[in-house]
Order: C-alpha cells, then structure tokens, then sequence
C-alpha cells in the first residue's frame, strides 16, 4: 500500500513518525520539479508494505504555482501514474478545502472516502465536497465515485452526535459506512506516538473500529 499525504500540514507523516519539518524531498518536489522520480521521494514506513509520500508546509505553494501549469487538475495523476502497478491500493490524504490540491487528488483517484465529524457545522462541508466530486466526474474524472461517508468523533452519549448521525444517514442513505468511529483519547496519543493505532493500541476500540471500516470498504470494493 502506498500512502500519499497530500496536506500541506503533513499529518498523515507525523502520524507514521516523520518530521516534516527535516524532510529535503517531499510531494510537492514530485509535483512541480520536471524529471523527480518518486523513488526519490519514498519512504518506508514501520508497518510492513506501508510506503509513503511524506508532506510537508512546502505543499502550500503548489496550490498557486500550479495555476500557470498545462492540465494543472492532472499534475497528481500523471506524478503517480509510473507507481500504479507497484501497489494494490494508493491512498491520497486530502486537507479538507477545496482547492486546487484537492481537486487534484479527485482526479487521480476512483473512489472517494469522506470523514465527517459528528457536528452540525460539518455537515455543510460535506454538501460541498459532493458537488466537487459530481463536477470532478463531469469534467475530468468520470471513473470518479463516492464510496462512503465515515462518521467519525462520534459520542453516543450525546443527543448532538446522534443527531448528525441521523441525519447524514438520511441524506446519504448507503453511502454511510456502517462503520462508526468513536472519541476516545488513544487517537491523539497515536499522533505523539507516530504510530497507526492498530499497532499502537491493538486491542482498543479505535483500532477495532478501523479494521471493521478496512473490511467494509474492502467488501465493498469486491462486490463490484
């Protein structure tokens, strides 16, 4: 599996144990310098068969100098295109705006997995985001497809969390994976740690949870 963290806040690499912060080459090295090859740019990570494409501040200046580029909407697909046969699964970690990078990341990719925490405020974000997705497949990528809506930092003890729950379950209908992901203090830990939380935690329910939403989307992806 290769993992390409594309937020300019580099969390996906902090959260495998990377510093940003030390990094010489990262994604946007493999975006915007002609002849960079990814090889270049991979790291191993901790997890066997987990690769990475580490992020870091420097990402940020893609978004404006990629304005000026021929078929700037492709840059990301056509980067990852020589790794496609390399890995089973090619996971793209987005910032949650919609801007030019994450457009990018909707065209390289066929499926859309959509974390939304269980607040109201959120909900808004969401309606947007599917609208991007639709002009994403209209325009650039029609392979392009929403796989499902995670709820995440969901309390059950709270009228509120499972207020949002019903109503993205309303809205959204089977796109909502029956998985749901619950607050807990391991997450945060994980983050410190650098570590995933099936490996950091294995036996919590966070990384039961995980491995429950790994098997729903892998089932989904075999029905096809």
């Amino acid at each position: 599996m290769l993992l390409v963290d594309f937020d300019p806040q580099g969390a996906l690499s902090v959260g495998l144990g990377v510093n940003p912060m030390e990094l010489d080459l990262t994604v946007y090295n493999l975006l915007m310098e002609r002849g960079m090859a990814a090889d270049e740019v991979l790291l191993k990570t901790a997890v066997p068969n987990m690769d990475l494409l580490p992020s870091n501040i420097d990402l940020s200046a893609a978004e404006v100098q990629l304005v000026s580029e021929v078929a700037r909407e492709s840059t990301l697909q056509r980067a990852l295109k020589p790794l496609m046969d390399d890995y089973d699964y090619i996971v793209i970690d987005c910032q949650p705006s919609l801007g030019l990078l994450t457009v990018n990341a909707l065209t390289a990719a066929h499926k859309v997995i959509v974390p939304l925490e269980c607040e109201f405020f959120a909900l808004r974000g969401v309606a947007l985001l599917t609208e991007t997705i639709e002009k994403v497949q209209e325009r650039l990528n029609p392979e392009l497809e929403l796989d499902g809506i995670l709820a995440t930092m969901y309390d059950s003890r709270t009228v509120h969390s499972r207020e949002v729950l019903a109503r993205v379950v309303e809205a959204f209908d089977d796109h909502v994976y029956h998985t749901v992901i619950g607050r807990t203090v391991r997450f945060p830990e994980t983050t410190v740690a650098g570590e995933p939380i099936t490996t950091y935690a294995s036996n919590s329910v966070g990384a039961a949870a995980y491995r429950q939403l790994a098997r729903e989307v892998l089932a989904r992806c075999h029905a096809e």
